[in-house]
């Protein structure tokens, strides 16, 4: 093949179209007519002598061809990009969109000081939060669609970069009037009372000791340390009355019943602080677990997303244990 005969503009369409699946909001982001993208991706198909794209219901459905060009075109491409240069990153002036997947309580806890920073230091970005709980989280990260994803994670592929944001333990949380309040807790205290715990996903989403792999990220699912707490009831059995997805129903649920909430410590300072909750350190020992920041490696050397990274690093150290 000759790639002098390769329109560069017939490679930014594909990408777009590679990762928005659907000829109209491709032609949205390009500022492109249908009929353009249409012709070009027909363009492209003659020289390369593949469909590269199948019409369904579902979309276009990338070609295996189109699939194992996605990734090198897109690296080339932002390669390109940073060769060629352009304005210097000022945060200050930038309009930039950050997307992260987060958890609704890494968005209470952690995206809502971003977002103050953000007015200070970025007036004229803008922040989106998409659920990190989203099939194939991985893909999305792979795909561009997400810059950053914060949560606990078993695997991290080498693909992906990371950094340690914070460092959190479970803890134990209950209604102010509940009858062990003021209360040396032991583990029979687990057994006399039933369970709220927070789960993201179980087995039926593919869930495997809590955690739920995709593309060789594996997330967390289950928001406490199962292990350690069967281990240290053993024989004996919890029980767990009710399991929730979103974490921010634990103080209404909590309000007018004897349940013991487990929930990662950050989390239960905050409840405890702003909920008529207390929180106190469960009678056994947690496996502390770390809450990453993951982001894919094509971004490494993107200023503005460094700047993004910079700025949640900085926010992030006081929420440990």
């Amino acid at each position: 093949m000759n790639l002098d005969r390769i329109d560069l503009n017939l490679l930014r369409v594909f990408n777009v179209v590679f990762e928005e699946r659907n000829l109209l909001r491709a032609a949205k982001r390009l500022n492109l007519s249908q009929s353009a993208i249409s012709h070009a991706l027909a363009r492209l198909r003659y020289a390369i002598d593949d469909d590269l794209f199948v019409r369904s219901a579902a979309g276009m459905v990338p070609t295996p061809r189109a699939m194992a060009m996605a990734g090198p075109l897109r690296n080339a491409l932002h390669q390109i990009g940073e060769a060629i240069g352009g304005e210097p990153f000022d945060p200050a002036t930038t309009g930039r969109e950050f997307v992260v997947a987060a958890t609704d309580y890494v968005t209470v806890l952690l995206l809502g000081a971003l977002a103050a920073d953000l007015d200070e230091h970025a007036p004229f970005a803008n922040l989106v939060v998409r659920p990190s709980t989203r099939i194939d989280l991985a893909g999305q990260i792979d795909l561009g669609r997400i810059d950053l994803a914060i949560g606990v994670y078993a695997e991290i592929p080498a693909r992906f970069r990371f950094m340690c944001l914070w460092t959190q333990v479970d803890s134990l949380v209950m209604r102010q009037s509940h009858p062990l309040c003021d209360k040396v807790l032991d583990n029979q205290a687990l057994l006399d009372y039933p369970l709220l715990t927070v789960s993201l996903g179980g087995t039926e989403e593919g869930a495997v000791d809590g955690y739920i792999a995709e593309r060789g990220l594996a997330r967390q699912s289950e928001m406490f340390d199962r292990q350690s707490l069967v281990d240290a009831l053993a024989p004996d059995t919890p029980r767990f009355r009710m399991q929730v997805a979103h974490a921010l129903a634990v103080p209404t649920l909590l309000r007018t019943s004897d349940m013991l909430a487990l929930l990662p410590s950050p989390l239960g300072r905050l409840f405890a602080r702003e909920y008529d909750v207390h929180s106190v350190a469960p009678p056994y020992a947690p496996r502390p677990v770390d809450v990453h920041a993951v982001w894919h490696e094509r971004n490494d050397a993107d200023p503005a997303h460094a700047w993004f990274r910079e700025r949640l690093a900085r926010l992030a150290p006081g929420l440990s244990l």
